[in-house]
């Protein structure tokens, strides 16, 4: 007995500390990421990187404004948004409900190897196959657009947004669907009042996480985008060449001079990347919260 509960202790012990080691971590690289991001505006003011219209590091005086960027990652990611959300959530609805079982074996595992392929490959058969693609059926002068950017990044968060969703679904009592049929309701009525509201928790956190993919994604948007620094327009700006603050800070970190404003001026969109990110997680934590507070009231 007292073997047992030692043995407790130390898994307790170690799970605190493993526990207070990523906290630190992540309180180690905020302190890294913001201290030299801050820097800039010492010497740059903060109103004219937020409302920079100009990306040219390297002209006299330096122009850093950060409007392009974030203008080609939003455009991207809302892009990237439209295509795998509504396709991610019907294939879950189809493996969960509607696949036969060995069907389901088969798609499931599937889907999950396709998050394993490294971002480079998605971002290689891009460039090879998507864009000629785009670049033909449109007439325009070349297919690295912001359209190749969504719909890459569409593909690589589907697995994510599929997963989770399938499992979110699944997880969904039996008892409340066949309570629902046996009041009368068809299985489609079923599934689209019954069940997807029950799963919506779940599912509201892996279009978070897929959100979460597209924005951080860095190697394929810098393939298939054209990495122009313009702001790009609407909705013609989807057929346009763009840059994202990753492929901007992947483009140029590894040439410009440590400590130099340029360099402080890529931490600054880093530190603007981790704030989306982390609002991003907020919102999801938020809707999840509030969602399973209102299906507890509703029970």
């Amino acid at each position: 007995m007292k073997n047992s509960r030692y043995k407790e202790k130390v898994i307790e012990t170690l799970l605190h500390f493993s526990g207070f080691i990523a906290v630190l971590i992540l309180f180690l690289i905020c302190i890294f990421l913001f201290r030299d991001g801050i820097a800039l505006f010492h010497e740059y003011p903060l109103i004219n990187f937020l409302t920079g219209t100009k990306w040219y590091p390297t002209s006299l005086p330096h122009q850093f404004g950060l409007l392009p960027l974030l203008f080609g990652s939003i455009i991207v990611t809302f892009g990237a948004i439209v295509f795998s959300v509504p396709l991610g959530i019907v294939v879950a609805i189809y493996i969960s409900e509607i696949a036969g079982k060995n069907e389901a074996e088969i798609l499931k595992p599937f889907i999950e190897l396709l998050a394993g392929i490294p971002s480079v490959v998605y971002g290689f058969f891009g460039l090879v196959v998507l864009v000629p693609f785009i670049q033909n059926i449109f007439g325009l002068p070349t297919g690295q657009t912001a359209l190749a950017g969504s719909i890459m990044l569409g593909i690589m968060a589907l697995p994510t947004i599929i997963s989770i969703s399938e499992d979110a679904i699944s997880s969904v009592p039996r008892t409340i669907k066949e309570g629902s049929l046996a009041l009368g309701a068809t299985e489609w009525q079923t599934i689209y009042k019954v069940t997807l509201p029950a799963a919506l928790s779940g599912i509201s956190a892996a279009v978070m996480l897929g959100v979460g993919r597209a924005i951080g994604e860095t190697m394929t948007v810098m393939m298939v985008t054209g990495n122009s620094a313009v702001i790009p327009g609407f909705p013609d700006g989807i057929f346009a060449p763009v840059r994202t603050m990753t492929a901007t800070i992947a483009l140029e970190m590894g040439e410009v001079p440590q400590g130099s404003d340029h360099f402080h001026a890529l931490f600054a969109i880093g530190s603007i990347l981790f704030i989306t990110t982390l609002i991003t997680n907020i919102v999801a934590e938020y809707i999840k919260r509030k969602y399973k507070f209102n299906m507890g009231i509703g029970q």
